[in-house]
């Protein structure tokens, strides 16, 4: 016999604790359980071989997931000892049924040891089985319940029964586990959304702040109604008439939430974070754009969905009406306002400003007054000094003043006049001999 390793486990007697290093082996490399031989290698045999052959061939196939029997060849030596060959399995990880995909559920062979695996190498087995679209891999979690998903699948008459769970993406036909798209539809969905509204345009002032838990509908709709009562009216009474003036249209809030929820990247834990100021608000989610579209076409009605299957859930519920009209209908929205939606895109973020409508018109004649005065200022010369300095003493001077103060000719007197008088620092009254001018 050889010493225990990598690839060879001795175990004297039965117990439970022979199915983890069966999984452990079978996320592996593969491996050898020897049960009747000793930890030094030497054999001691069973008795009732017969009734643990039988204990451990049901346990295998009962307590362990996905079926990992294909895998798994026994033999039965002469001197009363099971000989259990397990081979790498090709649907990993493979885990306890009672535990789940966790790491008191899932393990791996390291050295002569199986020891629970990290959360990290059951992510990375679970992308190396079921390939790169994050929302068909098998949720770790798998104690899922749908109450909120229900309800709103019933609110739009559309079957939400198991049997339609396999067809919709939220459990895998081959395994029966749910996947991903699965966890981010339950009630225990871990992905958050935080809004948080401040009294400063530096955002660093909180005046109020929320987290939206749940299932993704759940958060749409709790976000939603809050992002509503955060949406100042700015009422207009003219007579009989009332005119609303909204900070933010109700559909561009609603189309930037969706975009959100729906493209982000639900590989990574954070939250999407929208903050509300004043001046604007601006929602930050994780996940920047697919490889080949471009910002552009994102503008220009173009989309590559991230989460292709999440999207037709939300379209068949009607709460977008075709793929990549999100964007673009926000910008229509804007189309009258002084001051258009921002897109800042990064390789893992996406972010949209929505601009507030009744400060952004104040924002831009702010603006244009100081172009404007920027506009009808001039530099003032040590000459043209000269001349205010004089006027201030004087009442008026003539043309002739001008040249003989400043010891210059006519031509570059008559210039440094109307400079002056342009920039309205200066009046002109009278002509020729009789012109005189004036300090305003």
């Amino acid at each position: 016999m050889q010493y225990e390793s990598e690839k060879i486990e001795y175990k004297e007697t039965f117990t439970p604790e022979i199915y983890k290093e069966v999984i452990a082996f079978a996320n592996t490399e593969g491996g050898i359980i020897y049960i009747g031989v000793n930890d030094e290698g030497n054999p001691t045999g069973l008795e009732n071989i017969d009734d643990i052959y039988t204990r451990i061939t049901n346990g295998i196939r009962d307590g362990i997931l996905p079926d990992v029997t294909m895998f798994v060849k026994y033999t039965l030596a002469n001197d009363r000892i099971i000989r259990i060959e397990i081979a790498e399995g090709s649907c990993k990880p493979y885990y306890l049924k009672g535990k789940g995909l966790k790491p008191s559920g899932v393990y791996v062979r390291q050295g002569a040891s199986s020891v629970p695996a990290s959360p990290e190498q059951i992510r990375q087995m679970i992308k190396t089985t079921d390939g790169d679209e994050f929302e068909t891999f098998r949720s770790v979690e798998q104690e899922l319940t749908f109450e909120q998903a229900k309800d709103v699948f019933e609110k739009n008459g559309i079957d939400f029964s198991e049997k339609k769970y396999f067809r919709l993406g939220i459990k895998n036909p081959e395994s029966d586990l749910y996947t991903n798209l699965g966890l981010i539809i339950s009630d225990q969905c871990y992905h958050t959304v935080k809004i948080a509204v401040f009294s400063d345009e530096d955002n660093t002032v909180f005046q109020d702040k929320k987290e939206f838990s749940g299932s993704v509908f759940k958060q749409l709709e709790e976000a939603y109604e809050y992002l509503r009562l955060c949406n100042q009216n700015h009422a207009v009474i003219s007579g009989l008439e009332r005119e609303d003036h909204w900070d933010y249209p109700e559909a561009a809030l609603r189309e930037a939430l969706l975009n959100a929820l729906i493209h982000r990247d639900y590989s990574y834990s954070g939250s999407i974070i929208i903050n509300i100021n004043r001046k604007e608000l601006e929602v930050v989610s994780i996940g920047g754009l697919m490889p080949g579209i471009s910002q552009e076409d994102i503008r220009n009605g173009i989309s590559l969905s991230r989460n292709p299957k999440l999207s037709e859930i939300f379209h068949r519920l009607r709460f977008i009406e075709a793929y990549g009209t999100g964007i673009r209908r926000i910008y229509s929205l804007y189309k009258n306002c002084r001051r258009h939606p921002e897109l800042m895109i990064t390789q893992n973020s996406f972010r949209i400003v929505l601009p507030n409508m009744n400060t952004a018109g104040e924002e831009i004649t702010e603006t244009e007054e100081r172009s404007e005065k920027a506009e009808n200022s001039v530099k003032i010369s040590k000459q043209q000094e000269m001349i205010l300095e004089y006027l201030s003493e004087h009442s008026e001077m003539s043309s002739e003043e001008v040249r003989e103060l400043l010891n210059i000719r006519e031509t570059r007197a008559y210039v440094i006049m109307k400079q002056l008088a342009d920039a309205g620092l200066i009046g002109i009254t009278g002509r020729g001999k009789t012109k005189r001018y004036f300090k305003k």
